[in-house]
């Protein structure tokens, strides 16, 4: 089953589980109507054989299983966080097709302008348009309704196609020491997404370490070994100003001494100077590769979704800096700008691997694009 019938599936699936809640809500309206004569007799019979059975009731409801509290599964996570842009979407196409007439050159270039806008990138709204203009010819599509689901399926195709080959998994070591370098620019969550993934891993019974090496900044410092603390976790850091190398060299021997599962290193964000954090970066990467060839296994850049084309900018120069494994996209929950999601894939074909869809310690996701596209396109289809 392809992604756009997932999302279909889905739609159909809520569409009938309002109906029979409707249904339900109907059917009770109509049984209390019907069973008002009856309760009046009932309350007059029952107030004879309330206290011969008050005590067992009483018994019955102390050995009640006490409720319990499912988690909240993955797909409701990615509902619940994309409400913010499913909304953006869904805005931005009523007033596309609020003044509806014909499909026509004018509307083409209007498709052009709301997808821009919905953060999907200029590459891609322009490829989604021009296939649309086929696609519309070939289905015959003339009603809002028609269009409106056929641009959706232009671009849950496009997304399924350019994400046939990429890796969202995490490129963990079986029985052998993970190391994965984070790197962005400040303010970004960069710390934050290390202390919530340390804590993860630590509750799975693995053992982590973790590299203070944005020496550049004293609260960069202070903010990890925090973080260490909550997680209970180790942090390995060096003074302010420090060489960001040696943290790295100290972390590494301290990881491998203890038997470590995973070493997670935070590093500077600055982009002022490319040059001298390339270098930076290079000297980490020589230092790492010293006591272990293979490593670093992720080089995972770090981006805030809620800057949306900035987010793509920083991505883009970082990837030009540096060789980026991956992408932790954070505050996705908070932005009406998830469609730089699509941009990302499609356009910088590097695979987000973590994504934030909460502020709570556990609120980071390994990422999963079934459950975003659903969770993002399931509210927008329409019944033609």
């Amino acid at each position: 089953m392809g992604l756009f019938d997932k999302i279909k599936h889905a739609f159909v699936k809520d569409k009938e589980e309002e109906q029979q809640t409707e249904d339900t809500t109907q059917e009770e309206v109509n049984k209390e109507a019907t069973t008002e004569a009856e309760e009046t007799k009932e309350e007059n019979s029952s107030a004879t054989t309330e206290a011969d059975t008050s005590d067992e009731e009483q018994l019955e409801e102390v050995e009640e299983e006490p409720e319990t509290f499912e988690p909240e599964d993955t797909q409701k996570k990615y509902e619940k966080g994309l409400t913010k842009t499913r909304k953006t979407f869904k805005d931005r196409m009523n007033e596309l097709f609020a003044n509806f007439r014909s499909v026509d050159e004018d509307f083409f270039e209007e498709v052009e302008d709301t997808l821009i806008g919905a953060d999907v990138g200029f590459d891609t709204s322009m490829r989604i348009a021009d296939e649309l203009r086929e696609e519309v010819k070939i289905k015959n599509a003339k009603k809002p309704a028609a269009v409106q689901n056929t641009i959706i399926e232009k671009l849950v195709d496009l997304y399924e196609e350019e994400g046939e080959k990429e890796v969202n998994e995490l490129n963990e070591q079986q029985n052998d020491l993970s190391v994965f370098l984070f790197v962005g620019v400040n303010g970004t969550g960069k710390t934050t997404s290390i202390g919530k993934l340390a804590r993860q891993y630590q509750q799975e019974g693995k053992k982590v370490v973790l590299a203070a090496a944005d020496t550049f900044r004293a609260g960069a410092i202070d903010q990890l070994v925090e973080w260490g603390k909550r997680a209970e976790v180790e942090v390995v850091r060096g003074n302010t100003g420090s060489d960001p190398a040696s943290v790295v060299f100290d972390a590494m021997t301290k990881a491998k001494e203890e038997q470590a599962d995973v070493l997670l290193i935070d590093t500077a964000g600055r982009l002022q100077n490319k040059v001298n954090l390339m270098n930076e970066l290079d000297k980490i990467k020589r230092v790492i590769k010293r006591e272990d060839p293979n490593a670093p296994h992720e080089v995972l850049l770090v981006v805030d979704a809620t800057t949306g084309q900035n987010a793509m900018n920083q991505a883009k120069q970082f990837k030009e800096t540096t060789d980026v494994t991956g992408l932790v996209l954070t505050k996705l929950d908070g932005t009406a700008k998830g469609g730089i999601v699509l941009a990302i894939r499609n356009e910088l074909h590097l695979p987000v691997k973590l994504v934030g869809l909460g502020e709570g310690i556990d609120d980071l996701e390994i990422f999963d694009p079934n459950d975003f596209v659903v969770g993002l396109f399931k509210g927008l289809l329409q019944e033609e």
